[in-house]
């Protein structure tokens, strides 16, 4: 092979190299930064590629599919619109994350991960010494963040979803001068009821007594004979597991349903405005349609999937991974098939909302996933055919004009 033919075969392949090395400068593996098609859809899914892909991720498939059971069928009929979670939350403009701290739910862990675990263009100033942080939006005076650890108990100990739909407006307002239309997406935590039920027991047997809470609803707070206390002096200390369990007007029992519905469809904390069976049908319907329409909520007993589904909702990256914690003092209780059933009956409102919780969690997972994956392979499509579209476009021949035939032949 002579030396111009060589020469002939290598420009090819040095302009299809050429090309390959300068589009992975351009768009790295895992970039967003290279759309093809942008408007283009493919079955319903956009194009654009998500910004958790490859490398930039640091999830491994077995992290998030050994901490669930082998898939389920859905028991309840969720539509595209309930699994599909992603928001355009926008930190620098008027929105507001309100995060609603049920008691015992890993609230307080979770907490903690919002003002000091995302990474963001200006974190939270978190100070040493203080349980507060500040968590301004980029160049502005304003938080984007409302919760213990950010605002404090601004509307009141432990506040509920009627509480706080009533009052973050109004303290947002007072909190900032510019009055703004905000855009409030409310996301909390919930667990194992029984879990929960034993977590708080212990929590109270230490001390604990949240008697500070308002419990506010329709403007104003219980009255002794609507919510009366189940113990006498500061405390409920020592309490037994069997004492805790025979106040019947303690908040423990159903406190996650009671805390994400709207009390003020059942005439608040007036148990008699209306029968118990009807109640409680309110209170657990309205619990589950609030549940299923807040921007985001997790479940304590998958702190992986929590973090995967509230990264993908807000577009906000932790800087480290939850860790999954069993070894809980609730863990540690040993409990008889009758306590255990007594535990369940008393919360069996929470029971019901949980197994919807985690129903609708593990259904949003799944779709999350697979239109994550479905979106990596459109790009790798996309990414193939354009450099095969460059590898085709160099193996055109260099157009080269032939004089022979216009010369005279003397």
């Amino acid at each position: 092979m002579d030396d111009r033919s060589s020469k002939l075969i290598l420009v090819p392949i040095l302009a299809v190299l050429f090309v390959m090395i300068g589009y992975q400068y351009i768009c790295p593996a895992g970039s967003n930064s290279c759309h093809f098609k942008t408007e283009e859809k493919f079955r319903g899914v956009s194009l654009l590629s998500t910004p958790y892909q490859d490398s930039d991720d640091f999830y491994r498939d077995q992290d998030l599919e050994d901490d669930s059971p082998p898939k389920l069928s859905s028991k309840f009929n969720f539509t595209e619109r309930d699994l599909d979670r992603h928001v355009e939350f926008n930190i620098k403009g008027d929105d507001v994350i309100v995060f609603l701290h049920i008691q015992k739910t890993g609230g307080t862990t979770f907490g903690r991960h919002l003002v000091r675990n995302i990474r963001l263009e200006q974190p939270c100033d978190c100070k040493p010494g203080q349980k507060k942080c500040t968590c301004h939006r980029p160049g502005k005076e304003e938080s984007w963040l409302f919760s213990r650890f950010s605002t404090g108990w601004s509307c009141g100990l432990h506040a509920d979803w009627t509480e706080l739909t009533n009052c973050v407006p109004v303290i947002m307002d007072k909190k900032e001068a510019r009055r703004n239309k905000r855009n409030f997406y409310y996301i909390t935590m919930l667990r194992d009821p029984v879990s929960r039920y034993l977590s708080e027991w212990k929590h109270v047997q230490r001390g604990a007594t949240w008697k500070t809470a308002l419990h506010m609803c329709d403007g104003r707070s219980p009255t002794q004979d609507e919510l009366p206390t189940c113990y006498s002096g500061d405390d409920w200390s020592g309490v037994t597991l069997t004492e805790f369990m025979n106040c019947p007007s303690n908040l423990a029992n159903n406190r996650q349903v009671r805390m994400l519905a709207d009390l003020s469809l059942v005439g608040c904390y007036n148990l008699s405005s209306m029968n118990e069976s009807q109640r409680n049908h309110i209170l657990l319907s309205s619990a589950m349609s609030n549940l299923k329409n807040m921007a985001f909520y997790g479940l304590t007993e998958f702190q992986r999937k929590t973090q995967y589904l509230f990264e993908r909702t807000f577009s906000l990256r932790f800087i480290s991974a939850f860790t999954q914690i069993n070894s809980t003092r609730a863990a540690n209780v040993d409990l008889s098939e009758t306590v255990r059933k007594r535990i369940e009956d008393l919360n069996y409102l929470d029971m019901q909302l949980y197994e919807y919780a985690k129903d609708l969690f593990l259904q949003r997972f799944q779709f999350t996933r697979q239109r994550e994956h479905q979106e990596v392979r459109l790009k790798r499509r996309e990414e193939k055919r354009w450099l095969r579209e460059q590898r085709d476009q160099s193996d055109f021949p260099a157009t080269t004009e032939d004089y022979t035939s216009q010369v005279a032949r003397w």
